[in-house]
């Protein structure tokens, strides 16, 4: 397990189209399917990561929050599934029950990379013209460190974005375990 940070992309960034198979219904997820939405919140994780693990229930507590708000949210997987199997789409399919909304599988990692996605977690949130205002951590809870998970750094993100008010800019990056990239396909982010 490398302990990764976010790239922290650059604010202001337009979100990257993507198409992708939700793990339960196949059906296609794009960005396009928020297009009604006023903020977009785009989360890379894997099922086998301790980072993930340890916070899930905070992920599926931000879907149930956020259900019927003007938020849309989406995770992604992008890990290698064939050297990884915890994170293929059949053991995602189990994983998705917890949450309120869709996992979808990046088999191709270009989604992933298209985010510039490094770790799981990894959060990006866009406002309504599909710009980024966040990218960064959770909150400040990692395991073994015993801060309590509150998701207090995303949260605060979400509801100023959703607010209509401007997303302070001061941002700590996520860690967490590195995205499982298929041989020959690393990216390399400019840090």
């Amino acid at each position: 397990m490398a302990l990764t940070p976010s790239t922290m992309l650059p604010l202001g960034t337009e979100a990257a189209a993507f198409s992708l198979p939700d793990v339960v219904t196949g059906q296609s997820v794009s960005l396009g399917s928020f297009r009604e939405k006023t903020a977009l919140l785009v989360i890379f994780l894997s099922r086998h990561c301790p980072y993930v693990q340890h916070v899930k229930h905070e992920l599926a507590k931000l879907g149930r929050d956020f259900a019927g708000t003007s938020l849309g949210i989406v995770a992604v997987c992008a890990n290698d599934a064939v050297n990884y199997p915890e994170d293929s789409p059949v053991k995602l399919k189990e994983m998705a029950a917890e949450f309120a909304y869709s996992i979808c599988y990046d088999e191709s990692q270009t989604t992933a990379k298209a985010y510039s996605a490094a770790c799981t977690p990894d959060f990006f949130l866009f406002d309504r013209d599909r710009k980024l205002v966040y990218r960064g951590q959770l909150d400040d809870s990692r395991p073994g460190n015993d801060i309590p998970v509150t998701g207090r750094d995303l949260r605060a993100a979400l509801e100023a974005v959703l607010a209509g008010k401007p997303v302070s800019s001061v941002q700590r990056p996520s860690l967490g375990c590195n995205i499982k990239w298929k041989a020959g396909q690393e990216p390399v982010y400019a840090r």
